[in-house]
């Protein structure tokens, strides 16, 4: 398994940008499938975007495609999200969730979540 740690959650305002970091901590950490999830109140949680262990393959749910950026950076065991033209349905627990190839995600290891709030 893998520990995360989510950062940069917080209140903007609609059409603001905000940027998500998960820190991990080093072992095995690039061999993971790293994504993000989401849940808002009384939602389940959705699944936001994911990206392979290399940074080559990337996939995003539509309600944030063309608006949201997943990247990671191995060398410092970071995975990012950048979330541009925020809106207020947006507004959610962000969660970082890793996973080797060919196990669920809720076999995963999940970060504890971060706030983010997107006001009107």
């Amino acid at each position: 398994q893998v520990q995360l740690v989510e950062s940069g959650g917080g209140l903007v305002q609609a059409g603001g940008s905000l940027r998500l970091s998960c820190a991990a901590s080093t072992r095995t950490f690039t061999s993971y499938i790293m994504g993000w999830f989401r849940q808002a109140p009384g939602k389940e949680r959705e699944f936001v975007t994911s990206i392979n262990w290399s940074g080559s393959t990337t996939y995003y749910s539509d309600s944030v495609k063309g608006r949201f950026t997943i990247s990671r950076d191995n060398a410092k065991n970071t995975v990012y999200l950048q979330m541009n033209s925020l809106k207020p349905e947006d507004t959610a627990v962000y969660y970082c969730a890793g996973r080797e190839a060919n196990i669920p995600w809720n076999r995963g290891s999940w970060g504890q979540g971060t706030q983010v709030t997107v006001s009107s």
